[in-house]
């Protein structure tokens, strides 16, 4: 056992968060040893806290400490509306970026049948109990305009009708003070076959 190993298995346990290789890992390992290590300390022991406390909400699946989360428990929220979203970072990205007030139900991921991922695991059958059991007047539709996404937007859609739901599908397109010029062409197609009427 050499006298780095516990450096090295530093390393190597960086890398388990995304986009962070080798070399990024090193980068911080030495950070945090050479410069910063009251922050490590916190880091390490917020990581074992929220590993052993942080759990998915039993009403929407979205992360929580509590047994249901403080958006499904709060009465302000409208319980008529619910957004459905694939994971929880798009709740956080939607309550930071819109007024939207209603509630969330996250997937957990996507439909994607090559993967075997599949109705029930994605909570398909929760959803169409809270569509069985709840007032709701309206679902929106959050999933990710990616060929998984549309058809996990579109089994939705169809789980909806079936108690009389109307769904609507959030815009896709392009990016306010985007230039064409500048935008791929599928953003552009699904823009274009999405344009709204404004006069």
């Amino acid at each position: 056992m050499s006298d780095n190993n516990l450096v090295e298995q530093l390393i190597q346990a960086l890398q388990v968060m995304p986009g962070i290789g080798q070399k990024s890992a090193q980068r911080i390992a030495f950070y945090l040893l050479q410069r910063n290590r009251d922050g490590a300390r916190y880091l390490g022991q917020t990581l074992l806290q929220s590993m052993d406390k942080v759990n998915n909400c039993k009403r929407c699946r979205n992360l929580t400490e509590a047994e249901v989360c403080h958006i499904c428990s709060s009465e302000r929220r409208d319980q008529s509306i619910l957004c459905v979203v694939e994971s929880p970072i798009d709740v956080m990205a939607l309550e930071q970026a819109t007024d939207f007030n209603g509630l969330f139900f996250v997937l957990m991921g996507h439909l994607s049948p090559l993967d075997g991922i599949g109705p029930e695991d994605v909570g398909m059958d929760l959803l169409a109990e809270r569509f069985r059991s709840e007032p709701i007047k309206e679902v929106i539709l959050a999933t990710n305009p990616t060929v998984e996404g549309e058809a996990t937007a579109f089994y939705i859609t169809d789980l909806a009708r079936e108690y009389d739901i109307p769904c609507s599908r959030i815009a896709h397109g392009v990016p306010l003070g985007g230039e064409l010029e500048y935008i791929d062409k599928g953003t552009i197609a699904h823009a274009f076959s999405g344009r709204q009427r404004v006069g």
